[in-house]
């Protein structure tokens, strides 16, 4: 390893409060340069951490973006997930394999190539997509696929532009897509943005948390618990400091929502998480940010440069002796580090599993400290809140259901894209805005892949929030909607949902590591027509015994939707049944 490598590891080392945290970063940092990190390379970057070999391999080993030997100079990954899936990336795969020669998994025998199938990557409304390097290729058919691989075959990652649909009819969290150059600075503050920090540091940490509290968001990453009162499970008076960790990790399939505020006005979270941090007592902030988002977290890290320069974050904030400052710190793909306690393990350099809770991280969490994790759109909302009060906050949606929402719009639908509306805006409305399904509307997900599917009969009025979506026997989620047509299989639906979660599973609980490949093993015989009636009734008895067993919500998170889908659709798995 070069020496200037080991001098940027420790130079990263120090920037967090445990030198441990950085070994995700060093990782990354390595196998960008060599294409993998073999055992030697890691020796010595567990060596420059102060970590023994073996600890830094149990990591490593752990998350799927890190490779422990060569790859293709090029490796390209498609996207499968269901999203994926419904807009044809299995097409993209066959036609890649084709022209390449070689079967997923495989490298070219020139060493160019690398074909792989990967796990949601958050682009469900530019689906198919290729990723290359730390580029997204969206929007992608056989044609735009050829000219891609002809680029490569010269060695150039050409530019293919990407066409996606978006709008807003709130102008809050989507209020600059589409704006040129708006993750600048400039023109952040051009269109509103930093009004609310200087109104934020003239109230007390108390009267930001009240209004918070009063304008009633609710926690946008799924869970939909009340962010306000988040904050007021803080320990106090503990002599250890406090810390503010934004969920970045969007990887439940079907959502792209983060995304869009990070990608598109960085700004509008670096306000929130600021004005947020001062809320709570916390002097340092972490986005983690799923690994795949590399280029993304090189827009967060621009505008965080911008805003120090400016005085809007860092040492003495506007003068008012305020400081706060954040780190952006890669995942390396584990879905499961979307739950916060694995999040927070993942951050401190360790293998992503889940915690037991209690002690909860508000008492105890990053560093062993009070800690308050929160989604990007959640603290992307702060702002508003506090520039226009809460009671401008509580003018959109029904009671304890306030605010303006992202959901994305997946499938079977004519534009797909994200589309900001207050929630309790009826589905009917949100679907039009995607352009109308595309076909006769057969079934449809309304909350990311972890909630119960719904039929179309049942999807009939519905109002998209968490309230209406639990009294319809689902979940609002991430707001994540993926769109089903008629013709569509619903048995195939299940089973690349199951694989997901079995990939997924971190394997610290019996019910979800066993559980997860058990039902995936019952329902690919029935796919395969090689299945019994007595599989269906195994499933659902699966799916029942596993709910509410495991650390974290992964168990549920795949028991629930498929006992929904093979439930409401049990005529079609009995129809593959010998």
């Amino acid at each position: 390893m070069r020496e200037e490598i080991k001098q940027t590891i420790e130079q990263i080392a120090q920037r967090y409060p445990s030198r441990r945290s950085a070994l995700l970063p060093a990782i990354h940092l390595v196998q960008k340069e060599a294409g993998f990190v073999g055992e030697e390379a890691l020796a010595e970057i567990a060596d420059v951490i102060g970590l023994p070999l073996s600890e830094a391999f149990g990591v490593q080993s752990y998350y799927t973006m890190f490779a422990r030997g060569p790859l293709g100079k090029f490796h390209l990954q498609v996207d499968t997930n269901i999203p994926a899936m419904l807009a044809g990336a299995m097409d993209i795969v066959s036609h890649l394999e084709k022209k390449l020669g070689i079967k997923v998994g495989e490298t070219t025998p020139d060493g160019l190539f690398t074909l792989s199938t990967v796990e949601c990557l958050a682009s469900c409304g530019t689906c198919p997509v290729i990723q290359v390097g730390d580029r997204y290729y969206e929007n992608m058919t056989p044609e735009r696929t050829d000219a891609l691989l002809a680029s490569l075959e010269k060695g150039k990652m050409p530019e293919l532009p990407t066409e996606a649909s978006f709008g807003t009819v709130c102008d809050v969290l989507l209020k600059r897509r589409g704006v040129k150059d708006s993750t600048k600075l400039a023109v952040y503050k051009k269109t509103g943005g930093y009004k609310a920090l200087p109104i934020a540091l003239a109230k007390t940490p108390a009267d930001i948390q009240a209004e918070v509290k009063k304008s009633g968001v609710r926690g946008r990453g799924g869970a939909g618990f009340p962010a306000g009162v988040k904050w007021g499970f803080l320990a106090k008076d503990t002599g250890r400091p406090t810390y503010l960790v934004c969920n970045a990790d969007e990887g439940e399939p079907g959502t792209f929502k983060d995304r869009q505020i990070m990608q598109y006005d960085p700004h509008l979270l670096i306000e929130g998480m600021t004005i947020s941090g001062y809320a709570i007592g916390a002097k340092l902030g972490f986005i983690y940010i799923r690994g795949e988002f590399a280029w993304i977290a090189g827009i967060l890290e621009r505008a965080i440069e911008e805003a120090r320069a400016e005085g809007l974050l860092g040492k003495d904030i506007l003068g008012k002796g305020v400081d706060f400052d954040i780190i952006v710190h890669l995942g390396a793909g584990a879905y499961v580090c979307g739950e916060e306690t694995a999040l927070i393990e993942s951050l401190e350099g360790k293998r992503g599993n889940p915690r037991l809770k209690p002690p909860f991280p508000a008492v105890v969490g990053l560093y062993g400290s009070p800690t308050i994790v929160n989604n990007v759109e959640t603290l992307a909302s702060v702002p508003f809140i506090v520039e226009q009060g809460a009671d401008a906050f509580t003018k959109w949606g029904p009671p304890n259901n306030f605010g303006p929402k992202i959901f994305g719009i997946s499938g079977h639908v004519k534009k797909p894209g994200t589309y900001e509306y207050p929630l309790g805006t009826p589905l009917e409305t949100l679907l039009e805005a995607a352009g109308g399904v595309d076909g006769k509307l057969k079934a449809i997900i309304v909350g990311g892949l972890s909630v119960p599917i719904l039929t179309a009969k049942e999807a009939t009025g519905l109002k998209m929030d968490y309230d209406s979506c639990q009294k319809a026997g689902t979940m609002l989620g991430s707001g994540g909607i993926m769109v089903i047509r008629d013709g569509t299989s619903i048995p195939e639906i299940a089973l690349r949902a199951i694989r997901f979660y079995a990939h997924e599973s971190c394997g610290q609980c019996t019910p979800c590591r066993q559980g997860s490949h058990a039902v995936a093993a019952l329902l690919e015989k029935l796919v395969a027509r090689r299945g019994k009636a007595s599989d269906i009734d195994l499933v659902l008895s699966l799916c029942k015994s596993i709910k509410g067993t495991t650390l974290c919500p992964t168990g549920e998170a795949f028991s629930t939707p498929i006992e929904a889908m093979v439930t409401k659709f049990r005529g079609e798995f009995e129809a593959l049944c010998q």
